[in-house]
């Protein structure tokens, strides 16, 4: 695993506030990705929606022509991932959004819902890991 680097993170940290800013001004939409990727379907507006995730999905990839590349984590079995991302997707639809648009975006706008619900998504989350690497 590689090592906390604060200056990657910051940086970061940035783009994703300067994109779920410009997102804002430029469209009036908030960058919750559960409430844009669960809407590119259904949806009449799919052009910005398609744009942004496949901006979720090629940002990754141009890194790595940089030779940035990420190494990906260890992963868990398949019935583990499977497990977690019904949780997750029961947790996003349980709490109206997901960590995106309540822990960027709904915080920005003092929401106290969104407060309310980051703090749960990190309680929950520092628990699963203290349960699953120290138990």
């Amino acid at each position: 695993m590689a090592a906390f680097d604060p200056v990657s993170a910051a940086i970061g940290g940035a783009l994703i506030g300067l994109a779920a800013t410009l997102l804002m001004l430029l469209t009036g939409r908030i960058a919750g990705v559960a409430g844009i990727l669960g809407d590119l379907v259904g949806s009449t507006d799919r052009a910005w929606r398609l744009a942004f995730v496949l901006g979720l999905i090629a940002a990754p990839l141009a890194l790595s022509l940089f030779g940035s590349a990420l190494r990906a984590p260890p992963m868990p079995g398949l019935v583990v991932v499977a497990v977690a991302g019904v949780l997750v997707g029961f947790g996003t639809r349980l709490g109206n959004g997901c960590t995106s648009g309540h822990g960027i975006c709904g915080i920005a706008r003092l929401s106290p819902r969104s407060i309310a619900a980051t703090m749960t998504f990190m309680i929950v989350a520092m628990l699963v890991v203290a349960i699953t690497r120290h138990l």
